[in-house]
């Protein structure tokens, strides 16, 4: 049984939906498709979603956290990125706001969206979902100082008229925003990786696994783990339940890699492909553009969605926030240098600032989100409370 599902990525259907749905996506491209084939696009999207989220487990379950789920935030937001700069150079003037309006989407859907049904599945499956308050904390420090550098500040410069940067401002806060991911990924995978590793709650209490707590030491072998170099989460149980069986070979993991940017490829470009559909929709139905850009992030962030719904049905909360905030934190911290460095050749304004409402909902994000973090651990209110914000949101983009 060990043995099969390691070799899964090689046998099952996830080998075949990735490459089905890149099929799709070359033959789809730049092309008006009627509706039939826009059902089949989106079959094929959403096949693709469950296999990008298979590989990634199989990726993260080799490298271990936090790696894994950094693998899955950066390939998804490389490949944002990219679709958002080829919109914005097809789009014209209609596409000035696309930048602000998906990060926003992204910033929402992870801060409140992901973080919200994590923590209620976790609560559910046991009554209160722990994780590792520090790791989690600054993550979401990260996150609010990028937010508002990137998204609020704008709304208040006078240096050009509108919601937009000066170039020098501009400069500034691309500089800022991947230096400062650059200090987060350090710190999340090296100088302090055991703040963001699963919890372990035998004892009731949030600690990081592989990391001893004051209080609650119970031996020396565990003082011995949480000091070990290289080793520190694995003699900790909280690493290891992320399956059943040894992590998959070198190979297997190569491959799901592989397989993994396959499928996010086959999720965004195939996203593109069904975005006229759904911009006609949205022009149709007389709702507001920025719409199209939520649509859009829901989409693309759909695999790191099923990820860290997965995870915290494992009771690996932590892992879930992990998703959340990296993916937030690599929305922002990548999206804004490319769109700086894409300005040189793009026409026309570039509108990052929010406008009051969405400064209210930020503001109210950022928090709750403190609020609910500080004590390491939370309950079927605190999920409520994100999902009612999400849905206030989503709610106010098609009705503002």
């Amino acid at each position: 049984m060990s043995t099969a599902t390691r070799k899964s990525p090689l046998t099952d259907w996830t080998l075949v939906v990735p490459v089905v749905a890149l099929v799709a996506l070359v033959f789809s491209w730049g092309r008006d498709l009627p509706s039939g084939v826009v059902a089949l696009v989106a079959l094929c999207l959403g096949g693709a979603v469950l296999a990008a989220v298979h590989h990634a487990e199989v990726v993260a379950h080799r490298v271990g956290e936090p790696f894994g789920s950094l693998v899955l935030a950066v390939a998804v937001t490389v490949i944002e990125v990219a679709l958002i700069v080829t919109l914005m150079a097809d789009g014209g003037p209609k596409t000035a706001s696309l930048a602000r309006d998906t990060v926003f989407a992204a910033v929402m859907i992870t801060c409140n969206g992901i973080v919200g049904l994590s923590l209620l599945v976790g609560a559910l499956r046991t009554r209160v979902a722990v994780f590792n308050a520090e790791g989690s904390g600054a993550a979401l420090a990260t996150v609010a100082t990028l937010a508002v550098l990137s998204l609020v500040l704008p709304t208040f410069t006078t240096s050009k008229p509108g919601p937009e940067f000066s170039t020098a401002q501009l400069t500034f806060a691309a500089v800022a925003s991947l230096s400062l991911y650059g200090v987060f990924i350090a710190v999340q995978t090296v100088r302090h990786r055991d703040y963001f590793l699963p919890v372990d709650t035998g004892a009731g209490r949030s600690r990081p696994a592989g990391a001893a707590s004051p209080s609650e030491a119970a031996s020396a072998s565990a003082l011995a783990s949480a000091s070990a170099p290289a080793g520190g989460a694995a003699p900790s149980p909280a690493p290891e339940d992320e399956g059943h069986a040894e992590p998959p070979s070198v190979r297997d993991a190569l491959i799901s890699l592989g397989l993994l940017l396959v499928a996010l490829v086959a999720v965004v470009g195939d996203a593109k492909a069904v975005s006229p559909t759904i911009e006609a929709g949205v022009e149709s139905a007389g709702l507001p553009n920025a719409v199209v850009g939520v649509i859009i992030a829901l989409l693309v962030l759909a695999p790191e969605t099923l990820a860290a719904v997965r995870a915290a049905r494992r009771d690996r909360v932590q892992t879930s926030l992990n998703l959340a905030y990296g993916s937030a934190i690599a929305s922002i911290g990548l999206t804004i240098p490319a769109i700086a460095l894409a300005s040189i050749w793009l026409s026309g304004p570039l509108l990052l600032g929010l406008g009051p409402i969405h400064m209210v909902l930020l503001a109210l994000t950022i928090v709750v989100s403190a609020l609910t973090i500080v004590p390491g651990r939370a309950t079927l209110l605190q999920a409520g409370v994100h999902l009612v914000l999400l849905a206030a949101y989503l709610f106010l983009a098609v009705s503002p």
